[in-house]
């Protein structure tokens, strides 16, 4: 589908799932691309960390595609650009802090010289194309957290991006209620937002806040505190600096993560008053009084330094009578290994302290007094909700509708919205999977090998080799069982397994095929009866 003199909009992520941002505007024969993220693994995807967009629609439109804007650098916006946009082949535009990690990603991927890279400043509308585009800059958990005011011929789009509202923020700066008023005054035909933290009835809260809660606690505690964090939430990391300060102890940084984000961040003019950090060495040759670790690896992720520092393979080590603090939410799916993590921790005689027991972490997203806000200054004909599950989304849309916005558009990833003119109509609806970065290939999600391993990792594995020489079996087939259950009745079963398979050779040896097919269900019927699970079973023949 070209757009014609009309304003369309798809989403190819982002929208019936929180994660992998991917929007798409089309007018006059062109399209403009709002974000490119990931999402992360799961158990739904054995052995597979990073998940991918599948842009298949607009790979297939690459003469119509003409750019890519950036709202923020939450790897959910960005992080798919390192895999995605050298094949896209077009101009990515980001602010300079977004622009820093956008870079820092192409960079590690050797592909700088594929993709252009243009830093925006904050402080100007700039054209693409049929496109106008200003960033309007909102309060988020990173600097440079924007909305894009998308100017068209058939009207002005709000696209928030991730955002809150904060009278002061902790990093970067926010557009006022009279500068986004001012945005409404001039018409807006849709609001395109986050749907995030629709359920929550009470606003985000205050990174001033936070500060103080992470000063009570960090200030009471008698041993060694570590603090686990996003990485990318520059504003807590700013805190954290404070909060150490405050409580007179040397900072210790731990997680690459963390690292490259300190590192944008002064860069490009954030984080100038974060204190002088430590080594580990140092902070641990400390008194623990005297020590605070700010480390990665608050959501459970087996590589960072938290997990390590709990299974003691870090450096950095914890002990009784030490605190570690998480100051920020659980991601749904997360919980077991979160769980692991503070199990661990629990058997050293550390103390942990979670939001539910002082106020150390506020959202970096709205909720419904603020959305509520936000609808009452720029006034869109139509709420567009994007960021959430289907039922973030529904929600947002009757939210809306209750506080008197005329239209709700309700859609999922692969739904095309003629948005203008006219009233907004459904009139098409596209592929928009998703592909899994599996090592350092790029596969279908759903496709053979992610497939394959699923069945192995739920029903186990079997190989069969025989051997046939004239249409009969040449010595005993032999058989290797992996995950399979059968423990202590292995030799037993194995030596049932083979003379399955023998027999299924004499039944069928002349035909190679038919044989193969025989012997792997022989066997398989065989575990079945040990086990009741239906394994893979291969069988490898050979001619002798």
């Amino acid at each position: 589908m070209t757009p014609g003199n009309e304003l369309l909009f798809l989403a190819l992520g982002g929208s019936g799932e929180i994660g992998m941002n991917v929007n798409l505007y089309g007018t006059q024969g062109k399209w403009l691309m709002v974000d490119c993220g990931i999402t992360f693994g799961d158990a739904n995807y054995p052995g597979v960390d990073v998940i991918l967009p599948d842009l298949q629609f607009i790979e297939e439109r690459l003469d119509d595609l003409i750019g890519i804007v950036l709202t923020h650098g939450h790897e959910d916006h960005i992080g798919a650009l390192p895999y995605l946009a050298g094949d896209l082949g077009v101009p990515l535009y980001a602010t300079p802090f977004t622009a820093g990690l956008i870079y820092g990603k192409l960079e590690e991927e050797g592909i700088t010289d594929k993709v252009e890279l243009n830093v925006v400043k904050e402080d100007g509308p700039f054209s693409i194309g049929p496109f106008t585009i200003t960033y309007t800059p909102l309060a988020h958990s990173i600097p440079e957290g924007n909305a894009v005011l998308i100017e068209t011929p058939y009207g002005r789009v709000f696209h928030t991006g991730d955002w809150k509202l904060e009278e002061a923020p902790a990093l970067g700066g926010a557009s006022t209620a009279a500068e986004l008023t001012a945005i409404g005054d001039q018409g807006v035909l849709a609001l395109v937002c986050d749907s995030t933290n629709v359920f929550n009835p009470e606003a985000s809260g205050s990174e001033i806040d936070v500060r103080k809660g992470l000063d009570e606690v960090v200030g009471a505690a008698t041993g060694r505190v570590l603090v686990t964090t996003f990485a990318s939430n520059a504003a807590r990391l700013q805190t954290l600096g404070e909060v150490a300060e405050d409580t007179g102890r040397k900072l210790c940084v731990a997680g690459r993560s963390l690292d490259r984000i300190i590192r944008v961040a002064k860069a490009t003019g954030y984080l100038r008053d974060f204190p002088e950090t430590i080594d580990f060495d140092t902070a641990m040759s400390l008194p623990p009084r005297q020590v605070m670790i700010v480390a990665t690896g608050g959501q459970g992720e087996p590589r960072a330094a938290l997990n390590r520092i709990a299974e003691d393979t870090h450096v950095l080590k914890v002990h009784a009578g030490d605190t570690v603090v998480f100051s920020s939410r659980q991601i749904p799916g997360n919980e077991i290994a979160i769980g692991k993590i503070m199990n661990t921790l629990a058997g050293k005689g550390v103390e942990l302290i979670t939001d539910r027991q002082a106020f150390i972490h506020v959202s970096g997203h709205p909720g419904r007094p603020e959305l509520a806000e936000m609808y009452r200054w720029i006034r869109p004909e139509i709420i567009l909700p994007v960021h959430g599950e289907v039922r973030h989304m529904h929600e947002q849309a009757r939210f809306a509708k209750e506080q008197g916005i005329p239209q709700a558009i309700t859609q999922v990833n692969g739904d095309i919205w003629k948005l203008a003119p006219g009233k907004p109509k459904l009139v098409g609806q596209t592929h928009a999977g998703r592909l899994v970065l599996d090592g350092d290939v790029i596969l279908p999600a759903d496709g053979t090998t992610i497939n394959e391993r699923r069945r192995i990792a739920l029903y186990g594995q079997i190989s069969v080799a025989v051997a046939i020489q004239g249409g009969r079996l040449k010595g005993a087939p032999q058989i290797r069982v992996q995950g399979v259950p059968v423990e202590e009745d292995r030799d037993v079963f194995l030596e049932e397994a083979a003379e399955a398979a023998a027999e299924a050779v004499k039944k069928d040896g002349r035909d190679i095929e038919k044989l193969r097919e025989s012997v792997r269900l022989a066997v398989r019927r065989a575990a079945v009866r040990f086990t009741g699970k239906k394994p893979v079973v291969d069988v490898l023949v050979v001619e002798l």
